[in-house]
């Protein structure tokens, strides 16, 4: 157990070689994994040293509290982020987040900040969805958007089932970990360039995009790859390709409103020399719309079903998960950020301030330069001249929000 807390500094140096690929340099940080229990282990480690009371839920949803009893029914104020990673993922995509509420809640307490409203670090689990398939799931289940008896069923890749991992308790939503918030605040790194190209290390997100993830199940007849004559083919990969390639030219033309992406699939037999009897591929879909989002997914549907007519092949199209359009709360922010200058911008990435504020629960996020643009890969960074930044940006702005209304 840490003696004492220690700095941004220190925290991220400690992170960083955690669950980190020798072969790709990226990050393997599923959750219920080794790596990210570790990270979880930490992360309770620093809040003890910073003796902040630390509550845990059935799924591992973990919040440090600062000023809070166990009994306080107060109005409370949470800021936090996810420890998790996509497979080969970056460093910064959540942890980020994580390590600038502790230090934000060090430069507090030395600027002499008494909070008059508990303030949770929070930490949520399977933001990514890279393990289970459902993005945001630990704040889903938090808020009570999903309920536990619908998601326990979830198998990873290897089969392992999500309720043999975790018992899903105890409550969700106003009965759990985020009774009494009235306020969340999370800081992430940019993925994108909008910062760079506006010169300010920090930024404040307008909202995000509605967005989605949908299987297609494309499913013909398994045979021999050199025998079979190509007339007499109904093979699966053929639609999927083409798909893919439709969903690109579909989301190109409605740039620069519109993402398309293949990015996982799965075949059988998936063998070299043998035609496959099924191929399962996931869309992920956004745009700057729902009406947009919802034509863009009906117009790729569309194509799949024609060439399914033509390959002689069956497809089935389902959607596995709708985030709706989030509009996050200014006046969390602009006290601080219209003095500042902070740009404002959209996002097109899901957050688990996304879920938060659909359920109710005003919310806003600050970004912080990424002079790559680049997310989701080890590519992904942050200097560190930025990343304090970013931590004096998080102080400013929950200071406020801690000693006086959280609204």
């Amino acid at each position: 157990m840490a003696e004492r807390p220690d700095g941004f500094e220190r925290m991220w140096a400690d992170l960083a070689p955690v669950g980190r690929s020798a072969a790709t340099g990226g990050y393997r940080r599923q959750p219920w994994t080794a790596a990210e229990a570790e990270l979880r282990a930490w992360f309770v480690e620093q809040a003890t040293a910073r003796g902040l009371l630390v509550e845990t839920d059935g799924v591992g949803n973990t919040v440090a509290w600062w000023g809070a009893s166990a009994a306080d029914k107060r109005e409370r104020v949470l800021t936090g982020s996810h420890l998790d990673s996509v497979v080969d993922g970056g460093a910064y995509d959540g942890p980020l987040g994580v390590v600038s509420a502790l230090a934000a809640v060090d430069l507090m307490r030395e600027r002499g900040v008494v909070p008059a409203r508990p303030l949770g670090v929070g930490v949520f689990v399977e933001e990514e969805g890279s393990r289970f398939g459902l993005a945001c799931l630990g704040s889903r289940l938090a808020t009570g958007a999903v309920a536990w008896t619908d998601v326990e069923g979830l198998r990873d890749a290897g089969g392992v089932r999500l309720g043999d991992l975790a018992d899903g308790g105890p409550g969700s939503g106003a009965a759990g970990l985020l009774a009494g918030v009235a306020a969340y605040v999370e800081l992430h790194v940019e993925q994108g360039r909008a910062l760079v190209d506006r010169g300010a290390p920090v930024g404040v997100a307008s909202g995000i995009w509605p967005h989605g993830r949908w299987r297609l199940d494309v499913t013909g007849t398994a045979d021999h790859a050199g025998t079979t004559r190509m007339e007499d083919r109904a093979d699966p990969m053929l639609t999927y390709a083409t798909t893919a390639l439709a969903a690109d030219e579909l989301a190109r033309l409605a740039a620069p409103d519109a993402r398309a992406t293949f990015g996982r699939v799965e075949v059988a037999p998936n063998g070299t020399n043998a035609i496959p009897s099924r191929v399962t591929a996931w869309l992920d879909a956004r745009c700057s719309s729902e009406e947009a989002l919802a034509e863009l997914v009906a117009a790729v549907t569309s194509r799949a079903e024609e060439r399914a007519a033509h390959d002689g092949t069956a497809v089935t199209v389902t959607p596995e998960s709708l985030s709706g359009a989030v509009s996050f709360e200014p006046s969390l922010v602009a006290p601080v950020a219209g003095p500042r200058g902070w740009p404002v911008l959209p996002t097109q990435a899901g957050h688990d301030a996304g879920v938060l504020s659909a359920a109710g629960i005003p919310s806003a996020m600050l970004f912080v330069r990424n002079p790559t643009g680049v997310s989701h890969s080890p590519a992904e960074q942050a200097e560190a001249a930025d990343c304090l930044a970013g931590v004096e940006a998080l102080a400013d702005v929950l200071g406020p929000l801690v000693v006086g209304a959280a609204r």
